[in-house]
């Protein structure tokens, strides 16, 4: 199983981080397995950073193995929907771009990925246009809707599938958009889609 995650997505969320070239195919990193949160549980802030940030994405699940998956095809290799937070250790991830090194140690450590339940996509009106937001302490910090994002689900697939095997279970986490920010132990986070809270959990 993997978790596959696209970064600058959504153009508000690149010109707060100071990215303002708009890519011109998906900006693809990845996160190990024991990255993923699930159930709830509590995220423990890690010693090594002290600016964990939240960053919250449409995560969809790959539901049949695929390669070299055609655009036009794309819908066919998922089948559900969910939120996830990409965790980021934003102070690791400032010294890793100025150096030109790799994401991985920022963007992968353990339980970076908390993620929710899956609906499935058909329970969804118009997958390019869901709206999903998350609270912290009952204040709505980020909201965004997949209409933004610079990449659509099926657009994503397809270029990751040129790269790698998709399988059953894999996860792709699709771009957040403008509103990240800093973690606090103590911070209760609650994540919706389309008005269904998809993520309640706290900061330890």
């Amino acid at each position: 199983m993997k978790i596959i995650a696209v970064g600058w997505n959504y153009v508000e969320h690149n010109k707060e981080l100071e990215h303002n070239v708009i890519p011109q195919n998906p900006v693809i990193f990845m996160k190990p397995e024991t990255a993923l949160l699930r159930k709830n549980n509590p995220f423990f802030i890690p010693e090594f950073s002290d600016d964990v940030q939240y960053e919250t994405e449409v995560v969809i699940r790959i539901c049949k193995l695929g390669k070299c998956i055609s655009e036009k095809f794309a819908y066919r290799y998922y089948d559900s929907v969910g939120l996830g937070i990409d965790f980021t250790a934003r102070d690791l991830q400032r010294k890793f771009r100025a150096e030109g090194n790799p994401w991985e140690l920022c963007k992968g450590f353990d339980s970076s990925a908390p993620v929710s339940e899956f609906l499935p996509k058909e329970n969804f009106e118009d997958l390019n246009n869901l709206s999903f937001s998350l609270q912290i302490n009952e204040k709505t910090v980020q909201k965004g809707n997949t209409g933004d994002m610079i990449f659509n689900f099926d657009r994503i697939i397809a270029y990751i599938s040129r790269f790698f095997t998709l399988k059953t279970g894999d996860l792709i986490f699709t771009g957040t958009p403008s509103g990240v920010g800093k973690i606090n132990i103590g911070d209760h986070l609650e994540a919706y889609l389309e008005g269904k809270k998809m993520l309640d959990f706290y900061i330890r």
